[in-house]
């Protein structure tokens, strides 16, 4: 039998289309009827920061989906859409958020045309609509946006009461098998809001506490951390359970001790995440996200306190010194069902104030698909790769194939920073270690490195510093370093022994703008005999 038909035949495939069948039966279309409240018992605090901006842009049929703009039309439920981020987003209505913040006549009346057409193409369970983490979040923005979407219009309201109520008896039955990975948590906080808000769902509010203590024990890690390893993800359900904890107090239930434990643990790691421009460091498919996004929810938490300067659970390491902010990848990559890992191990983010100086490539956006595989890999990171080699494999969906062992260790001394990591994701293939010792000083000014090839082989190494598009470089005629100008206009020098220096082209993108170009340092030469050591440092001048 091929290894196709085992897959086919596998217990949790053929659970999933026994259910299949069930959900789209008439049968089961019945079960989902029942009684149906004329109001809500309340509606859910603010939560969400709707962009009036946005929003126009819905209204002309222009919608934001996966930090993309996609032109869709004034039918979206039967515009022709690919990409499945997109369309989970599109069928999950985050974007009512933003109709809401334009709150004029005319966007109340659009969020009822396209509820009504939602319900028209999608009263019957489909597989991607009704999916739990997608059905999760439309739940939630129904309910948030109730008053909004309905105050004056008893039809709508009538429609929207209905549908809440059978999407919720379906979701009470179908929680768990939502994606196991961050997006489980979209089905959760639906299924308690609708808990608490649709009078009748009352019974559910046990069966989501339990599945929500149960996801934050698996899913959130000690240090505050997400197992996924992606800084927006960690800031993602920071705001989902901020949201959740407000819902609670207002209804004067109360809080969780694990969700209280989560919100009080994840903001220091957050902080950590942080470079000068308040943005997020790009590692694992998370995006820079907006500053005044990621102040308004470690605002929302009430939690104080510094920055993580290590994270062991999660893989990160936090060098400061002056003004100089570096963030260190020190983790394993992690299998991941939404293919966030990157072959990033040992590579670093640095800014200098609010400039970012050195990046990695950054994190293919719904739009930019066909960066997806170039993103991943270990050439679009600031770190070292073997023959041009990931340092970690990837299956052709871009999943991880297997772990590989990292190592770090940090010491610190009168405000100077020490690092000495390693990784033997090389190894198997090539018969090399990669070794990489960091040092920053106490006044940010002095950032030095190390990169050691452990093993025998002939081998090519490249050594890549890519720099943010807003970094301008300049190579020096001898070739023996270059110079970099912030977009502040602070000076800084690259110099290295043990390769060839050169300048290259490189791109960036940040999950929200196009591509845009940018250069990456990249020191390279060929491996003989007993491996090679490369010395390298960044200061200021």
């Amino acid at each position: 039998m091929k290894q196709g038909s085992l897959s086919v035949l596998s217990p949790s495939n053929t659970r999933q289309k026994l259910r299949h069948l069930l959900y789209a039966s008439p049968l089961y279309r019945l079960t989902l009827k029942g009684g149906v409240p004329n109001r809500l018992r309340l509606t859910p605090p603010t939560f969400r920061l709707g962009d009036p901006e946005t929003g126009r842009r819905a209204i002309d049929g222009t919608f934001t989906l996966f930090h993309q703009r996609v032109k869709l039309g004034k039918e979206p439920w039967s515009t022709p859409l690919n990409d499945p981020e997109q369309l989970a987003d599109l069928h999950g209505f985050s974007w009512l958020t933003d109709l809401y913040a334009v709150g004029t006549v005319e966007a109340r009346e659009e969020a009822g045309q396209l509820l009504c057409g939602w319900v028209e193409h999608n009263q019957k369970w489909q597989d991607l609509s009704w999916r739990p983490d997608i059905l999760g979040e439309r739940l939630s923005s129904w309910l948030y946006c109730f008053e909004f979407i309905s105050a004056k219009d008893d039809k709508i309201k009538s429609i929207l009461l209905n549908m809440a109520m059978i999407q919720t008896r379906h979701l009470s039955r179908s929680c768990a098998q939502a994606p196991n990975d961050a997006r489980f948590f979209k089905a959760i906080q639906g299924l308690l809001f609708a808990a608490v808000c649709l009078p009748g769902a009352e019974t559910m509010l046990d069966v989501s506490f339990n599945l929500l203590n149960k996801e934050i024990d698996r899913q959130v890690l000690p240090d505050g951390g997400h197992i996924e390893r992606n800084p927006s993800l960690a800031l993602e359900l920071l705001s989902r359970f901020n949201q959740i904890k407000a819902l609670l107090l207002a209804a004067h239930i109360e809080v969780p001790i694990q969700l209280q434990g989560a919100i009080d643990r994840i903001p220091p790691m957050v902080r950590a995440m942080r470079l000068g421009d308040g943005g997020l460091a790009q590692f694992n498919g998370g995006y820079e996200e907006k500053r005044n996004f990621v102040d308004t929810v470690l605002a929302d938490t009430g939690v104080r306190g510094k920055a993580l300067t290590s994270a062991p659970h999660s893989g990160f390491q936090r060098l400061a010194g002056g003004r100089t902010l570096i963030i260190v990848d020190t983790g394993s990559p992690v299998v991941s069902a939404m293919q966030n890992s990157h072959a990033g191990t040992l590579s670093f983010e640095m800014s200098v104030g609010k400039d970012r100086l050195v990046v990695n490539c950054g994190t293919a956006s719904s739009e930019g698909r066909k960066w997806f595989s170039a993103m991943q890999a270990t050439a679009a990171h600031s770190t070292l790769s073997i023959n041009n080699l990931n340092s970690t494999q990837f299956d052709k969906s871009g999943t991880i194939l297997g772990p590989i062992t990292v190592e770090c260790r940090r010491s610190e001394a009168n405000g100077a920073v020490w690092l000495d990591t390693s990784h033997n994701g090389f190894l198997n293939r090539v018969g090399i270690v990669h070794k990489r010792k960091l040092y920053l000083d106490a006044s940010g000014e002095d950032f030095r490195g190390e990169d050691i090839i452990e093993g025998s082989s002939s081998n090519d190494y490249t050594i890549r510093f890519h720099l943010h598009p807003n970094v301008q470089a300049s190579q020096s005629q001898g070739r023996t370093s270059v110079l970099l100008k912030l977009l502040k206009g602070v000076g800084w020098k690259f110099q290295a022994s043990g390769g060839t220096i050169r300048l290259q082209e490189s791109v960036y993108l940040n999950g929200h703008d196009e591509a845009r170009r940018s250069n990456q340092i990249v020191v390279s030469g060929s491996l003989y005999g007993d491996g090679a050591r490369i010395k390298w440092r960044f200061h200021k001048f």
